[in-house]
C-alpha cells in the first residue's frame, strides 16, 4: 500500500473516533440533559446554545458557502456554461425553499391530525433546559417571569435538517481530502477539518439534545455524522483509484442545495430561539460573537 494511500484511511479513522468522541460529551453527560436544574445551570446552557448558534452561523457564512461558490464556479467554467442568471444563489434559495416547503406541509397535516407532538414538550416541560420554566396556567400573562414559549423551536424535523445539511457538508469535507494528490496536503486538510468538526459536533449534539429527539437517535444521529467525512474520503479515493472525472457539478448543485438547507435552519431556528427568549440578552450575543470568532479564527488559520 502506498504511502499517500496510508495517510488518507489513517485521516479516515481519526476523524471518525474524535468526532464520536467530541459529538457523544453532550449526548452522554448527564449535565446537559438535566431540565430542572437550578437558575445558573439553565443560563450556562443557554449561553453554550449561543456559542453553538455563533459556531453555526459563521459556518454558514465563511464555510459551507464560500466552498460552495468556488466550487460551482469551477463546476460550471468545466462545463463552460455561462449564464447572466444568477445560478448558484437560486440553488441555495431551492434549497432554502425546499426545507421551509418541507417544514410547513408536515406541520400543516400535524395540526390537521390534532397530533400536537411539536409543541407538547415545549408547553408542558421546557425540554430545552433554558428559560424561565414552563407555564401553562390561565395567569399565563400574570406571570412574575416572562416566559418565552417559541413552539417550533427544536422541533425533531429541524433538529433532522441541521443534521442533514450537517452530514452532506461533511461528505464534501471528506471528498476534499480522499481527492489529494501529495501526503502534505492531505494532513493540513485534514487537521483543519480535524479542529473545525470537533466544534461543529459538539455544537450539533448540543442542539439535539435540547430538541425533542429521543436519546437513541441523538446516539444514531451522531453516529452516522461521524461517518460523513470518511464515507467523503472513501468516496475521494475511489474517484483518484478509478481516474473518474466527471459529476464535479453534481456535487456542486448538492453542495448549494445542502447551504440553502443550513441557511434556513441557521436564521429560521438557531439564532431566533436564542434571541427571542428573556434574560441576560447582551451575554447571550457576546457568547454567539465568541462562537463566530472563534469559527473564524480558525478559517483565518486555516
Amino acid at each position: 500500500m502506498e504511502y499517500l494511500l496510508q495517510v488518507k484511511i489513517g485521516a479516515l479513522i481519526g476523524l471518525l473516533l474524535l468526532t464520536l468522541l467530541f459529538g457523544f460529551i453532550p449526548a452522554k453527560v448527564k449535565w446537559f440533559r438535566q431540565t430542572n436544574g437550578s437558575e445558573t445551570h439553565r443560563t450556562v446552557l443557554s449561553l453554550i446554545s449561543c456559542f453553538a448558534g455563533g459556531v453555526f452561523l459563521a459556518a454558514c457564512l465563511l464555510d459551507i458557502i464560500p466552498d460552495y461558490l468556488s466550487d460551482i464556479s469551477a463546476a460550471l467554467d468545466v462545463q463552460k456554461l455561462e449564464t447572466s442568471f444568477p445560478l448558484p444563489e437560486f440553488i441555495i434559495a431551492a434549497g432554502f425553499f425546499t426545507v421551509l416547503i418541507l417544514e410547513k406541509t408536515v406541520m400543516h397535516f400535524r395540526e390537521r391530525r390534532g397530533a400536537g407532538e411539536e409543541r407538547a414538550p415545549l408547553l408542558s416541560g421546557n425540554r430545552n433546559g433554558h428559560g424561565h420554566g414552563a407555564v401553562t396556567t390561565p395567569d399565563l400573562e400574570d406571570s412574575a417571569h416572562h416566559v418565552h414559549v417559541d413552539f417550533q423551536a427544536h422541533s425533531p424535523f429541524r433538529s433532522f435538517m441541521l443534521f442533514l445539511s450537517l452530514s452532506l457538508h461533511s461528505v464534501f469535507e471528506g471528498l476534499a481530502i480522499g481527492l489529494q494528490s501529495t501526503d502534505s496536503k492531505v494532513l493540513e486538510i485534514c487537521i483543519a477539518i480535524l479542529v473545525h468538526k470537533s466544534i461543529i459536533v459538539f455544537s450539533l449534539s448540543v442542539k439535539l439534545v435540547q430538541s425533542a429527539v429521543q436519546p437513541a437517535w441523538v446516539a444514531a444521529y451522531i453516529f452516522v455524522f461521524a461517518m460523513m467525512s470518511p464515507l467523503g474520503i472513501a468516496i475521494g479515493i475511489s474517484v483518484v483509484e478509478a481516474a473518474l472525472t466527471s459529476g464535479a457539478l453534481i456535487q456542486a448543485i448538492l453542495e448549494g442545495l445542502a447551504a440553502g438547507t443550513f441557511i434556513y435552519i441557521t436564521f429560521m431556528e438557531i439564532l431566533p430561539h436564542e434571541l427571542n427568549s428573556a434574560g441576560k440578552q447582551i451575554l447571550k450575543v457576546l457568547f454567539i460573537l465568541l462562537g463566530f470568532t472563534t469559527m473564524a479564527a480558525l478559517t483565518f488559520l486555516g
